[in-house]
Formats: C-alpha cells, structure tokens, sequence
C-alpha cells in the first residue's frame, strides 16, 4: 500500500483496557492492523481519564502487535488532570508527556476521541499529516452525543443549560475561540457516516471532512479472551439486542414490547449505568434476558443464531457499529429510522427501518415467519460488508487519503 514502513501516533483518550465504548476498540483495531502491515503505531491516551470515569481498574486484558507501542498517561494530579484539560482544552498536567512522545517523529498523527486527553489544543502539537476521526460529536457538543437534557436528540442547541443537565461544568474555550483556530492544523477529518459528516457542516464547522466508514473485525486476534462462562445461545428463537446499556441507546423502548410478545425472546448483550432501570423495567418478565458483557467471540455465536439484531436508538448514532457487526455474521438488523444508522441500511438492504411499535413488530414478524427472507438480508448485508467495512477495505481507502494529502501538502510531508 506505501514505498515504505510509516511512523503512525494515534492520540486517543481511552484504549483498551482502559476503555469502554466502541471508539477506543476502534483504534485497538485500526492500530494492530496497521502493525500488520509492517507500520510502526505509537498510541497515546490517558488512564487517568478512565479511573476518573469507572472509578475502578479494568478485569479484561488486550493484546497488541510487537509494532504498537502504548504510552498510557498517568499525572501525580490524578483525576485533575482530565478535569483540567476538559476545562482548560489544554493537555495542562499531560503536556510535557505528549510532547516528548510526539519528538519521535512520525508520518501521520491521527487524532481520535481527545476531550480528556489534550482537548482542542493538542491538534497543534506534533508535526506530520494530521487525521481526525469523529466518533462522537464532541466538536460540536460539549456532552459528545448530541442527545439534548439527556431527553432526545439534538435540533436546536442549548449548550449551557444542557451541559448542566448532564452536571458537567461549562468548558469557557467553547466561548474563546479555541477551537476554530486548534481545527486549522488538522489535514481532514474523518466522518464515518455521511449523516456525521452533513450534520458538522451544518453546525457550520469549517473543516476538510472525509467520508470513511469505519470498519469491523469480530475475527481481530488481539481482543480480549473473556473468562466468563456464558451458555450457548438458545434453541428457540430470539432476538438480540448489543450496545451499551445508558438512555440514548433507546433499550427503554423496547423491553416493553416483549412484555406481550411471545413469539421469539429478546437478549440483551452489554452493561451501563442505565442497567438497573432496565433490569427493574424488564422486572418479572421470562421473554427477556440480560447476558451481561460478551467478548467478541462469544458475540459471534449470538449474532450468528439472532433473528435479527433490533437496534433501537433513540440518538444521532455516529455509525451503528452493531449493524456492522451483524452483516459480518449474515443477520440482518432492524434499527430506529435516526442518524447514521438509517444510511447504512440504505446501502446495503441488509436490514429493516422503523419509526413507530407497529412498523417495529411487522419487521420482527415478518423475519420470523420467513427464513428465507431473513437470509435474503442477511446476505445482502454480509455481502456489502465484504465490500465496504472489513479492515482491508478501510485501509485502502485510508492510505489513499494519506497518500491525497502528501500530494497536495509538498515535500514538508513527502511519504514515499
């Protein structure tokens, strides 16, 4: 794919197992893969953040190629150094850490998820072709997620009053300039859904925006082995539910539904701090079942027996992740008609869109009654994801722009 070995920095604030969320196993992924390749990954982020946060070490352990090398950042100031930079949007107590990292020299700097990390500052710090990838909506939305008083999704912002909602201290930066001027050093940012990528515009965010999806790899050797004991997925039918277990995902809306739905049951993969509410909503009924935390391999069992995997979101999802890891295992998906998940149905006809509970129960009745529809889904989806949303196809769409910028930056970022 290039003349030679590049030097890549990914600069994120959570990597496993310093991690929950999808966007810090994204960049475990694209790291290892580009090790892979012969390439040489510094990845920089910060433990300090994640015990802020979780407030207890984590129990899973991650692998990584012999080509990353993992600098986790820890400051004598503890939980303020987060807290300072989220106020400041400066690495504050990290600074000199990232800068004698970043000394190294490297071909390309790809930012991530940097709220806790360095905040809009460090977008200036390093030398190199610089990426962006945006997971969340951070640089439009001081909560990330565009999910307004914590009620529904954003239209019209309330910045102030809605950061307080989520008893978040007010980020003065977001009022000084900071960012407008800290965006100007990045090459392009990379949105992995058009959905992303219209609606940053639309905020009128001036910037060189990609659309790149991102990719997904339930094969990828390096996840981590979990030792818990799960059973094999059932013999009857059911439906799957994956994600994280907080409000936006939308998970309240559908546990209802099963309450008299007795035709196929519903499993709810994953944790969170929304779980207890779920757990008390879901209270007294047998049709559905919580599973906890599952590795990826013991996710792929599931994917592969599921109906279909029901993606309820009620938020502006950046790139529907799940959907993606559904097509891989050829089961089709049916998610709510909002953000960038509706896209990716649009693309790949491997799955099902609806906006109300009748739509909702006429897709699951239909996929259950019909296998031979399902698979027709099913194969749609897995098909499209061979072409769009593996690791090789991710990266040869990533060293393409790689390859776009040093051509029009010059012999200051010359690659080959």
């Amino acid at each position: 794919m290039m003349d030679r070995p590049l030097r890549f920095c990914m600069i994120t604030t959570f990597y496993p197992p310093y991690n929950f969320g999808g966007d810090g196993i994204f960049v475990h992924q694209l790291s290892n893969a580009l090790a892979k390749l012969g390439h040489q990954v510094d990845v920089i982020h910060c433990i300090d953040a994640y015990r802020l946060l979780v407030r207890q070490e984590p129990t899973n352990s991650y692998n990584d190629h012999p080509n990353v090398t993992v600098h986790g950042l820890k400051s004598q100031f503890g939980f303020l150094s987060p807290l300072a930079t989220q106020q400041t949007g400066f690495p504050f107590f990290k600074s000199a850490q990232i800068r004698q990292v970043l000394e190294k020299g490297f071909d390309v700097i790809h930012y991530h998820n940097i709220s806790l990390v360095g905040g809009p500052k460090i977008l200036e710090y390093g030398q190199g072709i610089k990426l962006y990838t945006m997971h969340e909506y951070w640089l439009i939305c001081p909560t990330h997620v565009l999910f307004r008083f914590n009620r529904a999704p954003c239209i019209k912002p309330h910045c102030f009053t809605c950061t307080l909602t989520y008893k978040r201290p007010p980020q003065l930066w977001r009022y000084l300039g900071m960012l407008k001027t800290s965006v100007k050093h990045v090459d392009a940012f990379i949105a992995p859904s058009s959905f992303v990528k219209s609606i940053h515009l639309q905020r009128g965010l001036n910037i060189p925006i990609v659309y790149l999806p991102n990719f997904v790899d339930l094969g990828d050797l390096t996840s981590p082995k979990s030792d818990q004991t799960v059973e094999t997925p059932p013999m009857e039918p059911y439906y799957l539910f994956v994600g994280r277990l907080e409000k936006l995902k939308g998970l309240q809306t559908l546990i209802p539904i099963f309450n008299n739905y007795h035709k196929a049951r519903l499993l709810i993969a994953g944790t969170g701090s929304y779980e207890p509410t779920l757990r008390h909503l879901a209270e007294g009924n047998n049709n559905v079942r919580f599973l906890g935390h599952l590795s990826h391999q013991q996710l792929k069992a599931y994917y592969q027996k599921a109906i279909a995997v029901i993606v309820p979101s009620i938020c502006f999802e950046v790139f529907g992740q799940v959907i993606i890891e559904a097509f891989s295992q050829q089961t089709p998906t049916i998610v709510s008609n909002i953000g960038g998940m509706t896209g990716i149905i649009k693309d790949s006809g491997g799955g099902v869109v609806y906006d109300n509970d009748e739509q909702l129960l006429a897709a699951m009745d239909s996929l259950l009654a019909d296998p031979s529809y399902r698979r027709e889904l099913g194969l749609r989806g897995y098909n499209t994801y061979q072409q769009s949303w593996t690791p090789e196809a991710h990266l040869e769409r990533y060293f393409a722009l790689i390859c776009e910028i040093a051509a029009n930056c010059g012999k200051t970022k010359e690659l080959a």
